[in-house]
């Protein structure tokens, strides 16, 4: 974990109500992992104590960019920043994405909302490209469909009112997907013989899709690795407002999104009923 003073090098409408913001951080860029996130100080916020977390979309030698929508008094007051002025940046933290090493394993990404942002950086340092479902409201929060594919990747994309791609939820596309290629037995038999490439899932979106994938994954004998999503005030583990329950062999415990996730299998996660 570091922090660093950073400046804004590019800050400007992504799409719709979605802004990217790039920050020279070269003291934290070429540490960033997929699926870590960072803490920002917002300038002319003054009368908040906490930092704000966001999901990293593109990091380098040279620094980092953030994607994001304002929905609160954070990112409001981050809309107001202009280039060349400095934001105080700590970072990488949390546990992210493991990469996938084996070069039989078909990674499938899925996304809700703009969580496929914090699924690019996986997508680019992934050794073997696969399928990603895109899912969103309407065709204006689907984003990054033409940088997916510009990395080799097979793009599905849903929205719930069916102005782009296939009208209804993510996990239906995905459903119907695995279903096509005989995912259940398939799968586990990869290795065995028949040649098949192994699925492994990585997630990003609202609790409810995230729980959908986790639970499609056991079902199936598969791998799924979910980016929790917890509002995370202090982000360094003290102040246990992200926590969820670990399942443990005792039974359960609790577990700190931003230090010992955000990222976890989906086997460990006990969801509340």
């Amino acid at each position: 974990m570091t922090q660093e003073n950073t400046t804004v090098t590019e800050h400007r409408i992504f799409q719709g109500d979605y802004r990217l913001l790039r920050l020279s951080a070269p003291a934290i860029g070429p540490l960033v992992q997929p699926g870590q996130f960072v803490h920002l100080r917002v300038p002319r916020l003054a009368d908040a104590v906490l930092r704000r977390p966001f999901s990293v979309f593109k990091a380098d030698a040279q620094g980092l960019s953030i994607l994001y929508k304002s929905i609160g008094k954070g990112t409001a007051a981050l809309c107001s920043v202009r280039e060349g002025e400095e934001i105080n940046l700590v970072g990488p933290l949390g546990n992210g994405f493991p990469l996938i090493k084996k070069s039989t394993t078909m990674p499938v990404l899925v996304a809700g909302g703009y969580g496929n942002a914090a699924l690019y950086l996986l997508a680019a340092r992934l050794p073997v490209k696969g399928i990603a479902f895109f899912g969103g409201r309407s065709a204006i929060d689907i984003l990054c469909v033409d940088e997916f594919k510009a990395l080799g990747w097979d793009v599905r994309v849903t929205t719930d009112d069916g102005s782009l791609g296939q009208n209804g939820l993510v996990t239906a596309a995905l459903d119907l997907w695995m279903e096509e290629r005989g995912a259940g037995s398939r799968e586990r038999g990869a290795g065995s013989g028949g040649g098949s490439a192994s699925l492994e899932l990585f997630a990003c979106g609202p609790n409810a899709m995230l729980k959908a994938v986790g639970e499609r994954a056991i079902r199936h004998g598969l791998t799924a690795w979910l980016s929790m999503d917890r509002n995370m005030a202090c982000g360094v583990g003290a102040c246990l407002t992200c926590v969820i329950k670990r399942k443990t062999a005792e039974g359960w415990e609790w577990a700190r999104c931003c230090k010992d996730g955000p990222v976890f299998e989906s086997r460990e996660i006990l969801w509340e009923q």
